[in-house]
């Protein structure tokens, strides 16, 4: 009678049935062991976020723990207790190491992001508007770094040869690099701008000629909203290039002003200007005087420099001393009878030594005429007239936004 064969015995794919049980029994209890210490590990650490504030590190890593990582680690320890072929083993370790690396790179992709987070959080926190787009630009250039080593990682440890890998994307990346470098110029500028914050969103700039307040810094433009309505786009790579005046993070404009007084005023009353001037610098708010005296005897005036700072970064505050300064100053020198200087453009005419009074009466040009009464007046004719002519002239150098 035959003996029979233990059903236990029967081979499959180059295994006993009893070495499958076998593998199965330990892929399931490192399953299930796997899933219940998540599970726990969730409960322990997930707390609810208190006051807004995020989740642990920790406690991200383990809630983005997949289970298809999981069933990884489980199918390669109850593989291990099996034989394959080469070309099975080949592909189960491809599989495995593939799910493995995506893992690990989901669990370093959690701890950017919640460092990221912080990081924007701070900031926030000392009133730093820009910092969701500083957290965007370095997010996504740490995540782009992060899985392009990963990829290499993996394939290496799959035998893959990197090296020629490399070189290749070495060399495409050079010439996608000539291809779009005024785009990657741009795109490093955007990076440059939010990380060294030469100014941030909300702020009061004047580029070159251009004055605006800044709405938006993307990757390869910034827009500015000027004064008079209309957007201002500026590459971020020719903004970085020019010279740039921050007006929010004035503390202070300092202010040079030039008053011209007229030689007709009396001498006395030239010596008090600058203590005038002091006086009435004195009684703005807020303003911290520096200095004001007389300066230079120039052809046409005395002028006095007076220096002060209004000490606010506001230009409608610096216009309303400005205009207050003014006015006080027109009333104090029209009691102390101080004269604003007017320079005076003189038109010198000289005769035309080709002109007769006899010729031109010759040729027709009567009495009176205007021929007659252009010559009458020429230099050198009777009633020649030296006529200076008024031209008015600010009274102060100011600056200008």
């Amino acid at each position: 009678m035959p003996a029979t064969i233990d059903p236990l015995d029967w081979t499959f794919y180059h295994n006993t049935a009893r070495e499958w049980l076998i593998a199965l029994a330990i892929a399931s209890v490192v399953f299930v062991t796997l899933a219940i210490i998540r599970r726990v590990l969730r409960r322990r650490f997930e707390a609810p976020s208190v006051g807004g504030r995020p989740d642990s590190t920790l406690a991200r890593s383990v809630r983005h723990t997949r289970y298809f990582f999981m069933l990884a680690v489980a199918l390669d320890l109850g593989s291990n207790y099996l034989q394959f072929p080469p070309k099975a083993e080949r592909g189960i370790a491809i599989v495995t190491t593939l799910l493995i690396f995506l893992q690990v790179g989901l669990w370093v992709n959690d701890i950017v992001g919640f460092l990221l987070h912080r990081y924007a959080t701070r900031r926030a926190a000392d009133g730093d508007v820009q910092s969701p787009t500083t957290v965007a630009a370095l997010g996504i250039a740490a995540r782009a770094v992060l899985w392009i080593l990963l990829t290499l990682i993996a394939l290496d440890n799959l035998g893959v040869h990197i090296q020629t890998l490399v070189a290749g994307l070495g060399i495409s990346g050079i010439a996608v690099a000539l291809a779009v470098q005024n785009v990657l110029g741009d795109a490093f500028a955007a990076l440059s701008i939010v990380t060294d914050k030469p100014f941030v969103v909300g702020d009061s700039i004047s580029v070159d000629t251009f004055s605006g307040t800044v709405e938006h810094i993307g990757l390869k433009t910034t827009r500015v909203r000027s004064a008079t309505g209309e957007e201002l786009i500026f590459s971020n790579a020719d903004l970085l290039k020019s010279r740039i005046r921050n007006w929010k993070r004035m503390h202070e404009r300092g202010v040079s002003l030039i008053t011209r007084v007229g030689y007709e005023t009396p001498r006395a009353v030239i010596d008090r200007v600058p203590q005038v001037l002091r006086e009435i610098v004195e009684q703005q708010q807020p303003v911290r005087f520096v200095r004001s005296h007389i300066r230079a005897l120039t052809d046409a005036a005395v002028e006095v420099e007076t220096l002060y700072f209004v000490q606010s970064a506001d230009y409608g505050v610096y216009m309303d001393v400005q205009q207050a300064i003014a006015i006080a100053t027109l009333e104090r020198f029209g009691t102390l009878g101080v004269v604003i200087a007017t320079p005076l453009h003189t038109i010198v005419m000289r005769a035309d030594p080709n002109w007769n009074a006899a010729t031109d009466s010759d040729n027709g040009a009567a009495p009176g005429s205007d021929r007659g009464a252009g010559a009458a007046n020429a230099p050198g004719a009777p009633g020649a007239v030296v006529a200076p002519t008024p031209v008015s002239a600010p009274a102060a150098v100011q600056p200008t936004r």
